[in-house]
């Protein structure tokens, strides 16, 4: 059974809520929540981003909002415990949903190992 998720461990502003609510409207019925996922990202560390999902599993965490779920799985809520989702509109077009809060993770390039075969450009 997935674990119930509270604001202490994930937060979303007033703003992201209410535009996720409006994306919400927007999808198939289907759609169960909004999953928030990390991908490795070399040198840069860690990237997050967000998708549409209609699955929730066991190992998720869900937290409930007003009309959608934010669901994550147990390793990338290990990275955002204690994030605050934002939504930022700059008005010029450039709108997205921000990450406030991260962890930080290692120093940039200085952490990669040329040992890895990696490297920093």
């Amino acid at each position: 059974m997935s674990a119930v998720l509270n604001e202490s461990e994930l937060a979303l502003t007033p703003l992201a809520q209410s535009k996720m609510n409006d994306l919400f409207q927007q999808v198939d019925d289907r759609v169960c929540g909004v999953r928030v996922f990390a991908t490795a990202g070399g040198c840069s560390g860690i990237s997050f981003g967000m998708t549409f999902t209609d699955v929730i599993n066991e190992d998720d965490g869900v937290l409930s909002c007003d009309g959608f779920k934010v669901v994550v799985d147990d390793g990338t809520l290990e990275y955002l415990r204690g994030v605050e989702i934002d939504f930022v509109d700059q008005g010029d077009g450039n709108a997205t949903f921000v990450f406030n809060n991260l962890p930080q993770m290692g120093d940039g390039c200085s952490s990669c190992g040329s040992s890895s075969g990696g490297g920093c450009s």
